[in-house]
Parts: structure tokens; sequence; C-alpha cells
């Protein structure tokens, strides 16, 4: 496990609507951080990151989501993303402008996330679509595969580990 570097929540992010932030407008949370694609067989993971988004984001949480056509199935502008992904899947989780995940022009938040090892110890490359960085509010980093669904048993107990619990 890795911890997100302070330099990383000073980097520019811009959101699908072109506004410009960092990670800084989410101090204090849990951060799903997934790189997402329109037309990939793994699309309906949106459907679950919406979940996910409505049952912890009164708890310090959030979903957010980088559009990415690294892998040859993003859709071609953010307006196209922005509307696919509320009238096909109601996302209503932050999302940003398309990013690349790898290689030189790997966006710098993707290049600092990568230095994370997965369950097995293997750092680097992004595989594919929905690959899945958490980011704890103290900024440990976890790495889940891109078929990992986002409801998998780990993924739920890194989530809960990182939140403050629940009121009974």
């Amino acid at each position: 496990m890795t911890s997100l570097s302070p330099e990383a929540r000073d980097l520019p992010l811009t959101t699908i609507d072109g506004e410009t932030t960092t990670l800084h407008d989410f101090d204090g949370q849990a951060l799903l951080i997934v790189n997402v694609a329109s037309r990939c067989g793994l699309s309906p993971q949106y459907e679950t990151l919406e979940e996910l988004q409505k049952t912890y984001g009164d708890r310090g949480f959030s979903v957010l989501g980088f559009p990415s056509n690294q892998f040859l199935q993003e859709l071609g502008s953010e307006d196209a993303i922005k509307q696919y992904c509320s009238t096909t899947w109601g996302v209503t989780f932050p999302m940003f402008e398309r990013v690349k995940v790898n290689g030189k022009s790997a966006h710098p938040l993707y290049k600092e996330l990568k230095k994370t090892p997965d369950a097995d110890g293997k750092a680097g490359r992004v595989t594919w679509n929905f690959e899945k960085f958490l980011v704890t509010p103290d900024g440990e980093v976890h790495r889940f595969r891109p078929r990992t669904v986002p409801d998998a048993p780990e993924v739920i107990a890194a989530i809960e580990d990182a939140l403050p619990r629940a009121a009974a």
C-alpha cells in the first residue's frame, strides 16, 4: 500500500463541465478514483459505482470518474460522455474531462496512483477501463483491478475501513 503525496492533492483537475479543481475539494473524504469508458463491456459498473455513491456519500465518500479513451472505448466529447452517464446509468458522482492513464502523457494524478501495487503486489500500468483506486482520507491508496467489481467484498471492506462508523 502506498500513500498519495501531498503534491498530488494540488494537481489541477478539470471537471467534465470545464471547471478547474483539485483533490483538496474532497479533503476528509474517501475517494474511489476510476478510469471509466462508455463503450466498454465493463460499463455496467457505472450502476454499481452510483450505488456506492448513494450508499456512502453522506458518510464522506465520493466516486470520481475519469473518462479515458486510452483503450479506444470512450465517446468523442465530454458532452456526449456526460449525457450517456446521466441518461443510461443515472450518474450523479463527479466526472472529469477525458484523461490518459498510461504512457508519457498520462495525467499526473494517474502517474502517482499507478505507483500503488494491487493485491498481488503489482504496480504500474492501468490494465483496462474501470481500474479503481481508493484514496482514504489520510491518503492511503488501495488498488483494485478492472474486473474487481465496485461492490466486491474487498472494495466494500476498504471503503468501510476508511469511513467513520455509521450511526446505529
